[in-house]
């Protein structure tokens, strides 16, 4: 699958979705400080999946509209790399094929899907 992993989400997330054979783009990595509209234009362009830990991004996509290929919206209790991993590779077990144009709000213990496109 292809994601763009937020800044605010790190590196480590998008290192570890890349050893499991993802192509990932990292805003901290490759982009850093760059302005929400632009991190949602880059996915948009570029086909990719949005993960990030950014609520704004929410705002962006039902209020202005923002077209998007989907976006992951982590909501954790616990913000530390492994737990964010974890988050996402049972997401990725269970959901992966529903993942691509939605809007996906993950926590440890629920996911919530919503369709914006």
């Amino acid at each position: 699958m292809r994601f763009i992993v937020d800044e605010c989400t790190g590196p480590a997330v998008a290192a570890w979705l890349r050893q499991e054979g993802h192509d990932v783009v990292s805003v901290y990595d490759l982009i850093r400080g760059s302005e929400d509209d632009a991190v949602i234009q880059r996915a948009a362009d570029e086909g990719r999946i949005l993960i990030t830990n950014d609520k704004h991004f929410g705002e962006k996509v039902f209020r202005c509209g923002r077209v998007h290929s989907g976006v992951v919206l982590l909501r954790l209790d616990d913000e530390r790399s492994a737990s964010k991993i974890r988050v996402i590779s049972r997401l990725l077990e269970s959901y992966a094929d529903r993942l691509e144009g939605g809007f996906i709000v993950v926590s440890e213990r629920r996911v919530r899907f919503g369709r914006s496109r």
